[in-house]
């Protein structure tokens, strides 16, 4: 059976992830589960709605993660998944292209973000240039708040030869996406600490499935080369 199938009804669904109805319909009010509805309208939820649920839970319970964070991390989550599929679909089409030696190589879609003709904007610098205090006065935080972070694994910035701590525009990045998490939706660390890891995540996904699609075009280019190459040469002969 799908895990998109709706089969559970409200009172089934509560039961099956320990909580009262009543959680269900505020969460489905918060925009963190959107239960199908059936002829008559009611409820049904489907066995992925049943995991968002028990993922909620773990949030909010033994996290303690408040709903403006759970609200964030649910929608990395779809961002991911989403990703995912867009990604997969797309390398299954070059994959198509390879195997039936497609020659329209020209009419390829673009990569995610990218533009034809156009130049793509440059990542963010990685390079460690400033010092905690200046750091510190960019993101209007205290040193030790950095020091803090970095103990807790959310940032991590580079050292010199002599010891020093240097970050990066990339880490400042973080740091403001941090105090907009903590200070802007009151989102607790252990909140912090699984939004960032669903980011970096995000990225390394990215990056991966874009590194495996060139891979797939550069293949589809030698393999189109190839034919028409001994298609010339049949002419020729």
């Amino acid at each position: 059976m799908s895990k998109d199938r709706p089969v559970y009804v409200i009172s089934v669904a509560a039961e099956l992830v320990d909580m009262h109805p009543q959680t269900l319909r505020l969460y489905e009010r918060k925009g963190l589960i959107r239960p199908k509805r059936s002829s008559g309208k009611t409820r049904l939820y489907s066995e992925r709605d049943i995991e968002h649920l028990r993922e909620i839970r773990r949030l909010t319970q033994e996290l303690g993660v408040n709903l403006a964070g759970v609200e964030e991390i649910m929608r990395l989550r779809q961002e991911l998944d989403a990703l995912e599929k867009r990604f997969r679909g797309e390398v299954e089409k070059l994959k198509q292209a390879i195997n039936t030696e497609v020659a329209q190589v020209k009419h390829l879609p673009a990569l995610p973000g990218e533009v034809e003709g156009e130049d793509t904007k440059a990542a963010p610098s990685d390079r460690p240039v400033y010092v905690i205090s200046v750091a510190a006065e960019l993101v209007d935080m205290h040193p030790q708040t950095l020091r803090l972070y970095e103990r807790k694994g959310l940032i991590r910035p580079k050292r010199s030869s002599g010891k020093t701590r240097l970050y990066s525009e990339r880490d400042i990045e973080h740091l403001r996406e941090i105090r907009r998490l903590t200070q802007e939706l009151g989102v607790n660390l252990a909140g912090v600490e699984e939004i960032m890891r669903l980011r970096q995540e995000l990225e390394a996904m990215q990056a991966q499935f874009e590194a495996e699609i060139s891979r797939l075009r550069l293949e589809l280019l030698k393999k189109v080369g190839g034919v028409g190459g001994d298609d010339t040469e049949a002419a020729g002969s």
